[in-house]
This record gives C-alpha cells, sequence and structure tokens, in this order.
C-alpha cells in the first residue's frame, strides 16, 4: 500500500480565539508501524483520535505510567514522549494555548503540567461526547464544527489568566529576547514575582517557555527549509547562539538530533497544509 498523508486546518470559532490558535485534521496511512515523538510545544497536547487510540508507550513524565487514550489532553512539557503507531493515524489537534486552559477546564495549565489525561477526566460527560460525536463525522467540516461546538460549551469567559501573565506569555513566545527582569519591569513586578507567578501559572518559568518556543519554531524550520540550508544557517534565524547550541536543545526537549527527528518520522502533520477557513 502506497502511503498517504493528509492534513486540513482551519480556525477556531471567534468565541474560541485566543484560546485555541486552530484546528488540525490528520489522516496517515499505509506507513510502517513504529514510534512517533510527542515534542514539547507552546500548545498543550489536545487530540482525539478517530479510530484507533493513541498509544502512549513512554510519557513525557517517565513517573507516569503508559496509557491508551481516545482524546488525550496533556500539558506543556520539557520533555518527548513515545507513541506507538501501527501506520496509520487519524484524528483531529486542538492547538489550545495555556491561556485557554481556565476559559475551558477551569484550571491552570500549571496543573497538567507535563502530565497525560483523558479529556472526560477532566472536562466530565463533554470530553466523552466530543470523542464520540467525532467517530461519526465523515468530513473535516463536519468535524471541525463540532469541536467548536463542545469547546464553545465548555467555555467560561469569566475564568481568565491574569492579564499581566497573558501578556508576559504571548511576549516570550512570540520570540521576545527580553530578559526576564525586563519583562517583568514592563508589568511593574520584580523579576522574582513574574517568575513565581508564570510558574504557577504555567507550570514552567519564562526562560524555559522562551526555549520550548524557540525550539518549536526551530523544528518547524528544519522540517520545511530545502535541503540546502543548513542547519546553521537554522540556528541563527531561530535565535541561537550556533548550531551546536542548537544541538543541545533538541537532545534535551527532543530526545535526539535534529537530523535524527527529520530521518526517523513519519512526515509531519504540519506538512501540507490546506486551510479550509
Amino acid at each position: 500500500m502506497q502511503p498517504t498523508s493528509e492534513v486540513v486546518t482551519a480556525r477556531p470559532a471567534p468565541a474560541l480565539a485566543g484560546f485555541v490558535d486552530h484546528y488540525l485534521g490528520y489522516r496517515q496511512a499505509g506507513f510502517e508501524p513504529g514510534l512517533h515523538r510527542g515534542l514539547p510545544s507552546r500548545h498543550l497536547t489536545f487530540i482525539v483520535a478517530i479510530g484507533p487510540r493513541i498509544d502512549v508507550v513512554a510519557q513525557a513524565d517517565p513517573g507516569q505510567r503508559p496509557e491508551a487514550y481516545g482524546c488525550v489532553l496533556g500539558g506543556l512539557q520539557a520533555a518527548p514522549a513515545t507513541i506507538r503507531h501501527d501506520g496509520t493515524q487519524e484524528g483531529v489537534a486542538i492547538a489550545l494555548t495555556p491561556l485557554g486552559c481556565r476559559t475551558l477546564f477551569g484550571l491552570p495549565a500549571a496543573e497538567l503540567w507535563s502530565l497525560s489525561l483523558e479529556l472526560a477526566d477532566v472536562a466530565g460527560p463533554a470530553g466523552e461526547r466530543l470523542w464520540a460525536e467525532l467517530q461519526g463525522r465523515p468530513g473535516w467540516p463536519e468535524r471541525f464544527a463540532t469541536v467548536d461546538r463542545v469547546l464553545s460549551e465548555l467555555a467560561d469567559h469569566e475564568r481568565q489568566v491574569a492579564p499581566e501573565l497573558a501578556w508576559a506569555w504571548r511576549t516570550v513566545v512570540r520570540g521576545s529576547d527580553q530578559a526576564v527582569g525586563a519583562l517583568a519591569g514592563e508589568i511593574g513586578w520584580s523579576r522574582q514575582h513574574l517568575t513565581r507567578r508564570f510558574n504557577r501559572e504555567f507550570g514552567l518559568g519564562p526562560k524555559l517557555a522562551g526555549r520550548i518556543a524557540r525550539f518549536e519554531r526551530a523544528r518547524r524550520m528544519i522540517e520545511r527549509v530545502p535541503s540546502h540550508v543548513s542547519l546553521a544557517q537554522v540556528a541563527a534565524a531561530c535565535g541561537y547562539y550556533d548550531q551546536a547550541h542548537l544541538n543541545r536543545d533538541f537532545a534535551e526537549l527532543a530526545g535526539c538530533a535534529p537530523t535524527t527527528l527529520l530521518n526517523t518520522e513519519i512526515p509531519s502533520v504540519q506538512d501540507g497544509t490546506h486551510p479550509l477557513a
């Protein structure tokens, strides 16, 4: 069977903007069975499987036991998870920001740090309903509309991250090179107070959040740029000191070198995207 890969993206309903960046539907078939890395990102892990469950054989937190999920909700993380697949994968990935965790689920993203849970364990019956309804929706527009409806029902817009922290998060992951002290000064807080509040809300400090965002930008660039663009050029474009600095970050955050990631992963669901909206 010739391997096939389909990826479709869409924007969420306006009421979810700022909390969910986009939806991504993926369908891959005919690949060799293997392992896939679930990598650190500026988004929480939020994926609804269609068909086979998501089989996490090694969690980002090695103290959490392996588990298979129909609809996985996971926090921010600074280490990779390992997912086993049989060559066929299908589902909807929801790019949930840490700012949306309070609004949708009534808890800070820090409570999910480096954890993976079944959505129903956090959202109750709505989590079970989201998974069940997506199994019966054949087309991407219908699937995205279902996610819009269920998440809009969960959203309580009176549950918001403090404005100062929301601004700090967006500034850090946007790629600002401001030092934490300068960032805190713009808010009117001390460096220690910002770091403490940031950790309490998101589960990590501003410095690590910026590092993860930079890693994610580099990973996407490496996946997409032509082969004649060197890793040293990617490193410079993404704000690393040099290629060795980039390699060290990949070793810690992805568990492998950049070239290993490219050579061992099946095509990224970020490739060949076809927006619906």
